[in-house]
């Protein structure tokens, strides 16, 4: 989540902690933030702000989103949308509960958009939740902001030209995790199940895994080709080949981290030998620290 980069502050002891950090201590100034549009195909857009990256499909017969940010860019991110279609917001898909992803949620659905999630993001986002992770307690959503469509497996929307295939996966990021597959346009919303260029944050407090990651890519790599476009849930816009090098990184995290549980090194120990000195000029510029992420794959493969 694009966020946390205000928000994580390091590690203390094995563990992650945060320290006071002004996004925790007091509401986030958004004023600043500004929408960046993103074209990525016919009708098809990427929208950048503060949080995850919204996807949207424009078009006469309206307009199609996924995910929303937080609830104070709702208007800036509808003036962005205005700049491509005078029609309504018909739709928002969720690609998960995080609060990044889903903060516009209810001033969307008041206006009438129809908000649409798997099972359990609505599971989620209807009682009060704790991340221990980032020491932040995120209170249950309201009943504007909660999907008003649910689905276990898949959902397929028709509008704008586009076969919209929206379908779940296996625990990955979280256990609601949705994957948005713009047939006719070769484009995929991964959602967070890819942070370009960065290590991801995996909630395995909310079902996610590091072996859960990796199957998630490899089902996206399979419906891709060479000329997909790929969005991803944080980070800039992608395409297969990178894709496939972030993969390579998830397995090398996963199999290192696995080797050392096995030989029975410590994680303090383990974090101390630097094993992605490798990986790190590349993924360990982001919110999270290569320590962060390592912590949170170590932990994840120990139970």
């Amino acid at each position: 989540m694009r966020l946390l980069h205000h928000c994580i502050a390091g590690l203390t002891g094995l563990g992650i902690a945060l320290l006071a950090t002004p996004i925790l201590a007091q509401p986030q100034d958004f004023s600043r933030v500004e929408i960046e549009t993103v074209p990525v195909a016919d009708g098809v857009y990427m929208l950048v702000g503060e949080g995850g990256n919204i996807g949207v499909s424009a078009g006469e017969d309206g307009v199609f989103l996924i995910d929303d940010q937080f609830a104070p860019l709702t208007w800036k991110i509808r003036a962005a949308i205005g700049e491509l279609s005078n029609q309504p917001i018909r739709f928002v898909v969720n690609t998960h509960w995080h609060f990044d992803h889903t903060g516009g949620n209810e001033n969307l659905g008041k206006r009438g958009a129809v908000i649409v999630a798997h099972d359990n993001v609505r599971k989620r986002m209807s009682v009060d939740q704790f991340l221990e992770v980032f020491g932040r307690e995120i209170p249950a959503s309201p009943a504007a902001a909660l999907p008003v469509v649910t689905f276990n497996d898949t959902v397929t929307f028709h509008l704008n030209g586009q076969t919209l295939h929206t379908f779940h996966v296996d625990p990955a990021h979280t256990d609601g995790d949705s994957v948005i597959h713009f047939r006719e346009a070769d484009v995929i919303h991964a959602g967070d199940i890819y942070f370009n260029g960065l290590y991801p944050f995996i909630d395995t407090q909310n079902g996610g895994s590091i072996e859960g990651m990796i199957a998630a890519v490899d089902r996206i790599l399979a419906l891709a080709g060479e000329d997909t476009k790929i969005i991803p849930g944080h980070g800039p816009l992608s395409n297969k080949a990178e894709f496939q090098v972030y993969r390579q990184m998830l397995i090398a995290v996963r199999d290192r981290t696995q080797a050392a549980i096995q030989q029975g090194q410590s994680l303090e120990a383990f974090i101390a030998s630097n094993p992605t000195a490798d990986l790190d000029p590349v993924w360990g510029k982001g919110f999270l620290s290569p320590a962060q992420f390592l912590t949170i794959v170590y932990k994840d493969l120990s139970r």
